[in-house]
């Protein structure tokens, strides 16, 4: 819950328009040479607030700070398309039968930025101060019972259920990654290192912490012992600008080399149609969801809620919002989660049926609440549109804004909550348990508007054990039927930098949005 918050707060940018972007067909003047200081220069939207401790940020755009500080013990192959499961600081592993034990066979050579080699020895203190801390990444170490070392390269972990989701957990971009024990003894303090860990850094990445002051910017600079080898960029610097046009400016003059997050579809169009810059448009487990409320008005009904998913016609709704940036929605969970036939979203698209509903309905009963937050344009421009539809069939339609806080706020209680919310979402891995679960069980992390289906929570603990691909497809052909939650688009994470950077689309780690390995990109 509280890396969407962090992701979702971010200033309103309703205003901007293709004037920041050069005006119109008329495309800005973009010229940029390679630095020959080697520094790079990215920037936040938002401030990330606290990333640089990996136990507590659980957003966005600062995963380009832990993702390059820090380092777990698996991880997905960068540049795929689909998620596969790579060595990082363990080169070899292994599940049990059951799925409760894990033995992992760690890489040689590695150093934390302190100096402290690293060993098995730095497993369970890793694991302990992640559960310690206690924030929203803690679950995926809150069922290990023992994490044996037999050997400073090998290490054996015990979980207390099965869990086929483990490794997708190692692998993932909220992982626990590695910290130097040392710090985490030396520096602990009363609050398990977290007061240290906000201007200070204790992984063996490619970067290291160097500058870290809210609301006005972060700085990495490359550490030379990692066991990767040599990277081209010494420095990364990322400053806070929090207007999305102030940033686009930045980079027609050549001050940024990159923007990497939030942009809106007039700066998309914009920057696609630019030959002076690199647009990207890159695999992301990304999706935007309509979330139906069944607790009031016309939607109570599921026969209601289902007409409203054909009459929303969500392949037309992608190519009006998300063109470029996109591909259509074929099934319920992120793209490439499940295998390819098993996951479909089937809904036909059409009006007839809410039409036929909506001249039954009592005046009451006909206003429809299109619910976005307010810090999402995209969002808004998905319920302008969906408006004037169901104006057109009857209804009637009110699109209203809420805060971050507000959405957030209907989690276990919908007062207040609209009939419709539109929003973007991704899972923390590639497993469809991290979808599936926080998506439609009724205690879900983001099951903002309280739906459920009892089935739904009957099938996920055995799927959670077995990693049965045919029992979470069931579970969201059931979320489907509920008219609950509708998949609008698999949305790419779009990206776009100066001409002379290299390496972009093969340093994109598709379970990490809005983020790069740094390590792998030079001019």
């Amino acid at each position: 819950m509280t890396r969407r918050l962090r992701l979702l707060a971010v200033p309103a940018l309703l205003a901007l328009s293709l004037t920041a972007c050069g005006g119109g067909t008329e495309q800005p003047d973009v010229s940029s040479q390679a630095p020959t200081d080697k520094v790079l220069r990215l920037s936040f939207l938002q401030d990330p607030g606290q990333p640089p401790d990996p136990d507590i940020y659980y957003a966005g755009q600062g995963l380009i700070l832990t993702q390059n500080l820090y380092e777990g013990l698996l991880a997905y192959r960068l540049g795929a398309d689909k998620p596969e499961i790579v060595a990082s600081l363990a080169t070899q592993w292994s599940a049990s039968p059951d799925n409760k034990t894990f033995t992992l066979t760690l890489r040689e050579g590695v150093t934390f930025h302190d100096g402290t080699p690293f060993t098995s020895a730095a497993v369970k203190p890793s694991f302990d101060r992640r559960l310690a801390v206690g924030q929203g990444p803690a679950y995926m170490v809150s069922d290990v019972v023992s994490v044996a070392t037999p050997s400073p390269t090998r290490v054996v972990i015990t979980l207390k259920t099965p869990n086929s989701a483990f490794l997708d957990y190692l692998a993932s971009p909220y992982s626990p990654k590695m910290m130097s024990p040392t710090v985490l003894r030396d520096r602990a303090g009363t609050d398990h290192a977290q007061t240290y860990l906000q201007t200070h850094d204790a992984g063996t990445g490619p970067y290291t912490l160097t500058k870290a002051q809210v609301g006005q910017g972060y700085e990495m600079k490359k550490f030379a012992g990692w066991w990767g080898g040599e990277t081209y960029f010494e420095t990364v610097d990322l400053p806070v600008v929090s207007d999305l046009s102030t940033q686009q400016l930045l980079l027609n003059k050549g001050q940024l080399h990159g923007i990497l997050h939030d942009l809106n579809a007039p700066a998309v169009k914009a920057y696609l149609d630019n030959a002076a810059v690199s647009a990207y448009s890159l695999p992301s487990f990304t999706t935007e969801q309509a979330y139906v409320n069944p607790n009031a008005g016309l939607l109570k009904d599921p026969a209601a809620r289902r007409a409203f998913q054909a009459a929303m016609d969500v392949e037309t709704l992608r190519q009006q919002v998300f063109a470029g940036r996109s591909e259509p929605a074929t099934g319920n969970y992120a793209r490439g989660v499940l295998p390819e036939g098993m996951d479909r979203q089937t809904v036909q698209a059409g009006t007839e049926a809410l039409q036929a509903i909506a001249a039954k309905a009592s005046a009451a009963d006909r206003k429809v609440v299109l619910g976005f937050d307010t810090s999402q344009p995209d969002d808004q421009q998905l319920a302008n549109l969906v408006g004037a539809k169901l104006q057109g069939l009857g209804l009637t339609p009110v699109v209203q804004g809420y805060p971050t806080s507000q959405v957030f706020g209907w989690i276990g209680n919908q007062k207040g909550a609209p009939n419709v919310l539109f929003s973007s979402y991704w899972p923390d891995a590639a497993d469809p348990y991290t979808h599936a679960h926080i998506l439609y069980a009724k205690n879900g992390g983001l099951n903002y508007l309280g739906c459920s289906d009892p089935q739904i929570d009957a099938l996920l603990p055995g799927a959670l054990a077995t990693g049965d691909d045919a029992a979470y497809a069931r579970i969201g052909e059931l979320a489907t039927a509920t008219g609950c939650w509708t998949n609008i688009a698999y949305r790419k994470d779009f990206m776009v930098t100066q001409k002379w950077l290299k390496g972009v689309e093969e340093s994109h780690d598709i379970a990490a949005p809005m983020s790069l390995h740094i390590a792998g990109l030079s001019a």
